[in-house]
């Protein structure tokens, strides 16, 4: 599909907070409602989002998409039965009915000790500006050419980039409403801005594939157009010639944006739901040394313009500032309410997961100094498959990365399978560098492993 910029300037975005009025009146209606049906407490959260995307692939538009998306969710409790129900219709009968739906529901529920609303002292009552909402002052057009710009530079790079998976930029605004019955009403405002793409190396008959993205809230913080198509273009081409390796034990190096995947799974298997369940390998270790010595694992709720940055978590309570870990030493669990109650605890403020939990960097240098310290061992930059039992703490998945000797990197590796234990692994992390990827929750650098196995097809 061809999209013209005469299409494209049928496209526009319109500021969310112009509705904030509108999106205040649902709340209160939703909670209103569910007074009149009966319920003992209720939570309701609206939202609006507006945005467009644009993808082009080999000099061609290919989409032109506008974001509209608006709804409401309610949660009703009769003592602690609970119930739940949503809509996308904002009218006031659609919200009644939505409310009636989860009244229904909660009434033919079981009574659930753990179910109700946060303690009220725990909720949020200070909203600090986090600078969250920069919209980005971008004509579908410009959009579209910074597109075409950012693969043109890939593609020119080098003759061996022979094609393109495509090119892409997103920019979306977004406006929340939470609300409850025991008084907290906050509001969550935020924009989002993105643009990535995918290109295909060639040679010998040998074909790989790589690509970069950049997010952030700011659009000023994101790169040019063709600084991003250039690095995607030199990490497609670093792959070409890659070949699988022998079994063997040796040092592992993850970079960021497969690191913050390692601490993805400790957050997991920290997390609520697992721990009252029995399901992690990581149960009863509050308190115990669970890393590295030295290491410290730090959440930054109100950090400015973080991508998860919040006053408030997806029930109101109060987000703060926390170690996680501090020299290797867990100091608490990624906990909501509910499972604070089943576990006899206090919510951690983690409704919805972590907010801006930053791996704190042993040594400065970035993937350079690691490489060295490295010294002779396997780089992982892309990982596969689902072999992660954050039950048994096994780990196995497959990689590709590069063959490092002596710091240098020697070719590029395809068709292995890194394995090992996550407790194991944790407490033998001997250093995480300084170049952070800050695009999610999770902000980590490189990260070094002192020994994993690594399996090949290669003959030895």
């Amino acid at each position: 599909m061809t999209v013209t910029h005469d299409v494209a300037t049928a496209v526009s975005l319109s500021d969310p907070r112009e509705r904030l009025p509108m999106l205040e009146a649902a709340v209160a209606r939703a909670l209103g409602r569910a007074r009149a049906r009966g319920a003992d407490a209720a939570q309701a959260e609206v939202g609006l989002r507006v945005g467009y995307s644009v993808g082009v692939r080999c000099g061609e538009v290919e989409t032109l998409e506008h974001e509209r998306d608006r709804g409401l969710g309610i949660t009703v409790y009769f003592g602690q039965r609970k119930g739940g129900a949503s809509t996308t219709d904002l009218r006031p009968d659609a919200i009644d009915q939505a409310v009636n739906a989860a009244c229904d529901l909660a009434r033919h529920t079981e009574a659930d000790p753990a179910a109700g609303l946060p303690d009220p002292e725990a909720l949020a009552r200070a909203f600090p500006d986090l600078d969250l909402y920069h919209p980005w002052a971008i004509s579908p057009e410009q959009a579209i050419d910074r597109a075409l710009a950012m693969e043109a530079a890939a593609l020119a790079e080098d003759t061996r980039l022979t094609n393109s998976e495509g090119a892409g930029l997103q920019t979306g605004l977004g406006l929340s409403v939470l609300a409850n019955s025991a008084g907290f009403l906050g509001v969550r405002c935020g924009s989002s801005h993105g643009m990535g793409l995918s290109v295909v190396a060639e040679t010998g008959g040998q074909m790989q594939r790589d690509g970069w993205y950049e997010s952030a809230r700011h659009p000023d913080r994101l790169p040019l157009p063709e600084t991003l198509g250039r690095r995607a273009a030199h990490r497609a081409l670093a792959r070409l010639g890659a070949r699988t390796l022998s079994t063997r034990r040796v040092p592992v190096l993850f970079s960021p944006e497969v690191a913050r995947g390692l601490i993805r799974h400790l957050v997991g298997a920290v997390s609520g739901g697992a721990l009252y369940r029995e399901m992690s390998f990581l149960q009863g270790k509050l308190g115990q040394q669970i890393m590295s010595p030295g290491l410290h694992l730090h959440e930054h709720p109100h950090l400015p313009q973080g991508i998860a940055s919040a006053a408030f978590d997806g029930e109101g309570v109060a987000t703060t500032p926390r170690d996680l870990v501090r020299d290797g030493v867990l100091l608490g669990y990624v906990l909501d309410s509910y499972a604070a109650r089943r576990l006899g605890l206090r919510t951690t403020g983690n409704a919805g997961g972590v907010h801006n939990l930053i791996v704190a960097p042993t040594v400065t240098g970035g993937e350079a100094a690691l490489l060295r310290t490295l010294n002779t061992g396997l780089w992982v930059t892309e990982v596969m498959g689902q072999g992660v039992n954050l039950v048994t703490g096994d780990y196995s998945r497959g990689a590709s990365g590069f063959w490092v000797e002596r710091g240098q990197i020697i070719h590029a590796v395809e068709e292995v399978t890194i394995a090992g234990h996550l407790a194991e692994m944790y407490r033998q992390i001997v250093a995480v560098s300084d170049d952070l990827d800050t695009r999610g929750s999770i902000h980590c650098g490189s990260l070094l492993i002192e020994s994993m196995t690594v399996a090949g097809s290669a003959a030895a």
